[in-house]
């Protein structure tokens, strides 16, 4: 059985940024050598969490060139190439293969909802004119459009470089049902978990592991529940998924969940600035004690 070119613990890394919005070097290379030090399998740079829908093209690009020069290899790198448009997606994920990452990540395009056939070209034309491996990204939840299970599989079976899927949807029943629709057909065909606390369940169905926020401060948790399933320490698994399980009230707490995210790495250690692009808003007072008190009930707090 042919093993995926992509699995375990790849985090959607949060974009640190000055107050003046440009990109905080130090901070986001302190982060990323915390994620590698955490033991994850991958850093996924320009996804949702990376605050990639508020940027300009061009920070879009210091943002993946400097990522993935930082990285140097240590891990797989994968980048955010997602737009509306078919050209535009393809313009980054084209950049994306220039300064050196693994693989491109692409979500649906979103606003305009599209019909599946156009959805499904959308995605063989990038797969075929990318020159690096693809994840597909499901987010019904800010796409407003799901892609459905029969059309994953088309395009399994027709593109060979879509190498995967990563499913952020609150529940494991789609992620079952392409395990089951895909893995037969593409047992290299990686599906992971976009919520966190779907990992345990995700590898337990046969997936191949998750793209988890909570990676960006507390990669304990997931990469030990990653490592443990596969030495079959299911006693440890579900301790730290138990533990886990303290931290999803996180992403309802504000919205967009940026500097949520950036409050928690602050707080668990790394000394970054926790400012985000506007119009996303900085985090109140009352909200990062709740923060802080999630962390420390998930025994995570520095």
């Amino acid at each position: 059985m042919s093993r995926p070119l992509f699995h375990g613990v790849i985090p959607p890394v949060s974009t640190i940024l000055n107050e003046n919005e440009q990109l905080d070097r130090q901070g986001m290379a302190r982060l990323i050598d915390f994620a590698i030090e955490g033991g994850v399998n991958g850093l996924f740079f320009l996804g949702s969490a990376g605050e990639f829908a508020h940027m300009s093209r061009e920070l879009r690009y210091e943002v993946a060139e400097f990522c993935t020069r930082h990285v140097a290899g240590r891990v797989p790198v994968l980048i955010g190439a997602a737009h509306p448009g078919t050209a535009e997606t393809l313009a980054f994920a084209r950049h994306a293969r220039s300064v050196g990452a693994d693989g491109v990540v692409v979500v649906n395009p979103y606003y305009n909802p599209i019909t599946e056939e156009a959805l499904y070209l959308h995605y063989k034309t990038i797969a075929e004119n990318a020159g690096l491996p693809v994840v597909m990204y499901n987010y019904p939840g800010l796409t407003g459009q799901p892609i459905p299970v029969s059309l994953i599989k088309r395009l399994a079976v027709d593109c060979p470089n879509i190498v995967g899927l990563k499913d952020t949807v609150d529940s494991l029943n789609h992620i079952r049902e392409t395990l089951a629709a895909v893995k037969p057909l593409r047992p290299d065909f990686a599906v992971f978990s976009g919520y966190d606390e779907y990992l345990f369940g995700t590898l337990i169905l046969g997936g191949d592991g998750a793209i988890p926020a909570s990676a960006n401060f507390a990669p304990q948790l997931t990469c030990g529940i990653y490592r443990a399933f596969r030495e079959k320490d299911f006693a440890t698994a579900i301790e730290l998924q138990q533990r886990l399980s303290f931290l999803p009230p996180l992403y309802s707490l504000d919205t967009p969940i940026y500097n949520v995210i950036k409050y928690a790495i602050s707080q668990v250690g790394i000394d970054v600035p926790v400012y985000s692009l506007k119009p996303a808003l900085p985090l109140s007072n009352d909200k990062q004690k709740i923060v802080r008190e999630i962390l420390r009930q998930a025994g995570v707090l520095n």
